[in-house]
C-alpha cells in the first residue's frame, strides 16, 4: 500500500515484464508511485467493462493502452450509425457488427498484448454472478436502470468493486462502489425510478465528447484500484458539468438501515427482470428505460447511461395499461382507420428534425413543448376519436399523456401513448426505417 492510499491493491503483481512490455509501458515505469510493480499488477488484472458504448469506448481503449492483462466486455447490441457520434471505438466499417466484436478488434489493434474476453449476451439474473465472478473489477457503463441495479446487486454478492459512470446531455457522474469498503449503488439510489420518469440519452441527448471525459475518469479510478495508488472515489461522487466546465465532489455514506443484498430477486422484481422461467431477459446494453437506444443494454445503443438524478416527487404517474398501446396494436388500428372502420388521431410530439428523419404514416405533428403549454387546444382542428401520442422511445409521449389527463374531458382510455415510441414501431412493424 502506497503512502496516503487507504486501500490495498486489488491484484498481486505478475512475475515479470517482457522486453516488449518494458518498452511499451516505459512512461508508467518511471512514475515514482507506479513503477514496474504497478505495471505488473495491471498485467495480472482482469477487468469487466459493462457496455461497449459511449463510456465503454474510452474506458476500454485507455485500459488496453495501460496494459490491463485481461479485459472483458459484455454487450448484446450491434453498432448503428447513431452510435458513431460518441462511441469512438467503433467505425463506419463496423456498422451492423456486434459491439463486443468491434471493440475487441479495436483493442487488438491498439495493444495485442491484452487478452479480450467477449460476452455477446444480455446481462441477466441468470448469468450476472457467473460473469462478474470472473473479474477483479467492474466498470459499469450501462445505459439503463435494470442493468445498473443488476450489476450493483451482483457486485455486492460477489464482493466486486464497481467503477460507475453515467452521462446525460452535458452532465456526468463517476463514483466507486465497493461492498464492504464503502457505500454501494443502492446507498445512493435505493430504488429504480418508474419507467419514463428519467429521460434517456436517446430522448435527452448527450454531447458527443462527454463520454471521453467521464470514461477516462473511470479508467483512472480502475488503475488506482488495481495498483493501490491514490485515493479512489469510494464514498464520493464526482459530478461534471461540461457547459460550465466544472467538477465538484459529493460525499456519499452507507445507509445504516439498508438491508444487504442476499440474492438477485429484488432487482428482478423492482426492474422487471425475468426469472428463470420467464423467457428472454432484459438487456445489458441496448438503451434503457431510456438509455440511448432501445430497452436494455450495457452501454449499448446509447452507450451513455442515465445519471440517476434524484426523482421529482411531483412527477406524474406512469401511463396505465388502458392508456398504452404497443406497436403491433397501433399498426392494426392504422389499418382499420385506413379502411374507414375506426377514427382516432395519431399525434407525433417529436421535433421537426426527428420527423424529417423517420415518421409513422398518418401521424400529425404537435411538438411536446406546445402540447405542454396549450394542452388539448394544441391538438389540430377536426381531431376525432381517441388520441394516441408517440415520440422516439415513449418518454416524451408519456409526459404529453400526463399533461392531457386533466385537460381532456373524456374517459381515461381516450388518450393513449405508444409504448416504446417509434423505435418500437421500427422493431415490430417496419425494420427498414432508420433508427437514430
Amino acid at each position: 500500500m502506497s503512502a496516503g492510499t487507504p486501500f490495498e491493491p486489488l491484484v498481486g503483481p505478475a512475475e515479470r515484464l517482457t522486453r516488449e512490455e518494458l518498452e511499451r509501458y516505459s512512461r508508467h515505469l518511471t512514475l515514482e508511485r507506479f513503477g514496474p510493480e504497478g505495471q505488473r499488477r495491471l498485467k495480472n488484472a482482469r477487468v469487466l467493462v459493462v457496455g461497449a458504448g459511449g463510456l465503454g469506448a474510452p474506458a476500454l481503449q485507455y485500459l488496453a493502452a495501460a496494459g490491463v492483462g485481461t479485459l472483458g466486455v459484455v454487450d448484446d447490441d450491434v453498432v448503428s450509425v447513431s452510435n458513431l457520434q460518441r462511441q469512438v471505438i467503433h467505425t463506419v466499417e463496423d456498422l451492423g457488427r456486434p459491439k463486443v466484436d468491434s471493440a475487441a478488434d479495436a483493442v487488438a489493434r491498439l495493444n495485442p498484448l491484452v487478452t479480450v474476453r467477449t460476452h455477446d449476451t444480455r446481462l441477466t439474473t441468470e448469468n450476472a454472478l457467473e460473469i462478474l465472478g470472473q473479474y477483479d473489477l467492474v466498470l459499469d457503463g450501462a445505459d439503463n436502470f435494470p442493468t445498473r441495479y443488476l450489476v450493483a446487486d451482483a457486485a455486492e454478492l460477489t464482493g466486486t468493486p464497481v467503477v460507475w459512470g453515467s452521462i446525460l446531455r452535458f452532465d456526468g457522474q463517476v463514483s466507486v462502489f465497493w461492498p464492504g469498503h464503502g457505500p454501494v449503488y443502492r446507498d445512493l439510489y435505493p430504488e429504480a425510478p418508474p419507467a419514463g420518469s428519467v429521460p434517456s440519452c436517446a430522448e435527452g441527448g448527450v454531447l458527443g465528447v462527454l463520454p471521453a471525459a467521464i470514461g477516462s475518469v473511470m479508467a483512472t479510478e480502475a488503475l488506482k484500484l488495481l495498483t493501490g495508488m491514490g485515493e479512489p472515489l469510494v464514498g464520493r461522487v464526482l459530478v461534471h458539468d461540461a457547459l460550465a466546465q466544472t467538477w465538484r465532489t459529493l460525499t456519499v455514506l452507507p445507509d445504516p438501515e439498508r438491508q444487504p443484498v442476499t440474492d438477485l430477486s429484488e432487482v428482478m422484481v423492482a426492474c422487471g427482470l425475468p426469472g428463470p422461467d420467464d423467457g428472454a431477459a432484459p438487456l445489458s446494453g441496448r438503451g434503457g428505460p431510456g438509455t440511448s437506444g432501445t430497452p436494455g443494454g450495457s452501454g449499448g445503443s446509447g452507450g451513455s447511461g442515465q445519471p440517476g438524478a434524484p426523482l421529482d416527487p411531483s412527477a406524474p404517474p406512469a401511463p396505465s395499461a388502458v392508456e398504452t398501446v404497443d406497436a403491433a396494436e397501433l399498426a392494426t388500428l392504422l389499418a382499420a382507420r385506413e379502411r374507414g372502420e375506426s377514427a382516432f388521431t395519431l399525434v407525433d410530439v417529436r421535433e421537426d428534425w426527428e420527423r424529417e428523419l423517420v415518421s409513422i404514416p398518418g401521424a400529425v405533428s404537435v411538438p411536446l413543448d406546445r402540447l405542454l403549454s396549450e394542452g388539448v387546444r394544441a391538438l389540430p382542428a377536426g381531431t376525432e376519436g381517441d388520441v394516441i401520442l408517440h415520440c422516439k422511445a415513449g418518454v416524451r409521449s408519456a409526459r404529453a399523456l400526463a399533461a392531457l389527463r386533466s385537460d381532456y374531458a373524456m374517459r381515461e382510455d381516450s388518450v393513449k401513448h405508444l409504448d416504446g415510441g417509434i423505435l418500437a414501431w421500427i422493431d415490430a412493424v417496419d425494420p427498414s426505417l432508420p433508427r437514430y
